[in-house]
């Protein structure tokens, strides 16, 4: 698998690939009707836009690494109590 995929796989890495595998499996489904799919993508790009602004706040305070850690994400989603997207 080339270095890009296997990146974009990682749970580490990408914060969203419960969504991206849940829009990607949708498409699949549906014969790659994108308006069926459309709840999927929403729900996708409100995921990284989450995730990028905690991103950009860590950077801002200097916390290393900028994105959390999978199991610091699921920490913080379960303060939060429900998921914010």
């Amino acid at each position: 698998m080339p270095m890009v995929a296997r990146r974009l796989r990682d749970p580490d890495i990408n914060p969203c690939l419960l969504e991206s595998d849940a829009s990607t499996s949708c498409m699949d489904e549906n014969n790659y009707n994108r308006e069926r799919c459309s709840t999927y993508f929403l729900k996708y790009k409100n995921c990284r836009k989450f995730w990028n602004s905690i991103m950009v706040q860590r950077r801002q305070n200097g916390v290393k690494p900028s994105m959390p850690t999978a199991a610091e994400r699921d920490e913080i989603l379960g303060a939060m109590g429900k998921m914010p997207y």
